[in-house]
């Protein structure tokens, strides 16, 4: 491994953990606003702060109405994913959350195999099914008996329907990008998202009552639009070119263990003992993605 690639696979985990804190960050916020107004407020300040580093990199000129109509499929699945995140921490765990989401890259190999005609690897297909192992794990905690009883809550439900919605978007990204720098499409992307989750959000809008919102309320959608939106997307999309899509994708399995870390370092309560051999399973399944990136299956 070059030390570039050292580098690239460093950042990448450092991202992974700002991506880590953005589900306990929003089971905190959850309750201080309407999901579809504090989604809004994101897409908004993320996009407001990405325009100008955008125009000084490559550029901003004005979308055609073909551009617009790419931008807005793509922007529509992104804001499904952010506003289930929103609305399913009201019902369910942030250490749910992240690991459903774990099963991200298993939906959209599926959706790849479709929309793009990729194949897997007879490796990456193990890791991915390893990690559907763990994520299941996890959710149930190890009771067999939830798990064939079904006990799903509602959180669960809303923020599957949203990873679905996620693992939408990136293959429609490389599907409907026309050669233009992906930091342009990206912030066509966030702005048209934000359009969206106006029109959403607007009759909630005029009830909000801003001035007795509290503060750390804002400073969490602060948060979430300038780390765990604006500064990933640079580094996920510079580490691609690095060291390639796979080895960073394969760093969602991580956010399971980080956010349970990252709980317990708040003070939350430990899952049960059961719990972890699931968070094993979820970490193994990393690694696989990792060995399958870099040898040839």
């Amino acid at each position: 491994m070059t030390e570039l690639e050292r580098r690239a696979q460093g950042w990448t985990l450092f991202a992974t953990v700002l991506v880590s804190t953005s589900f306990p960050v929003v089971g905190m916020i959850a309750h201080g606003m309407d999901s579809a107004v504090m989604t809004f407020l994101r897409f908004s300040l993320a996009a407001f702060l990405f325009g100008p580093i955008v125009a000084w990199r490559v550029g901003l000129p004005l979308p055609s109405l073909k551009d617009l109509a790419r931008y807005g499929t793509v922007s529509a699945f992104m804001v499904g994913f952010f506003w289930a995140m929103f609305e399913a921490l009201r019902y369910t765990s942030p250490l749910n959350t992240a690991t459903i989401f774990t099963l991200t890259p298993l939906f959209a190999a599926v959706v790849s195999a479709f929309l793009l005609k990729e194949r897997l690897k007879k490796r990456s297909m193990a890791a991915l099914g390893l990690g559907l192992v763990g994520a299941i794990w996890v959710i149930y905690r190890g009771n067999f008996t939830d798990l064939l009883g079904m006990a799903w809550n509602k959180g669960d439900t809303i923020f599957l329907l949203g990873t679905c919605s996620m693992a939408l978007y990136g293959p429609l990204v490389k599907y409907l990008h026309r050669g233009e720098p992906m930091a342009r499409m990206s912030f066509w992307v966030l702005t048209i998202g934000a359009f969206w989750m106006l029109l959403i959000a607007f009759p909630n809008l005029q009830a909000t009552p801003w001035l007795d919102v509290p503060f750390n309320i804002y400073l969490g959608i602060g948060y979430l639009a300038v780390f765990t939106t604006v500064i990933t997307f640079f580094i996920f999309h510079w580490s691609s070119t690095i060291v390639g899509p796979t080895k960073v994708l394969s760093y969602t399995y991580l956010n399971p263990p980080l956010v349970l870390v990252i709980g317990l370092v708040l003070g939350e309560a430990a899952p049960p003992t059961l719990t972890y051999p699931g968070l094993v399973l979820v970490m193994g399944a990393m690694v696989v993605l990792q060995i399958t990136a870099t040898k040839k299956a």
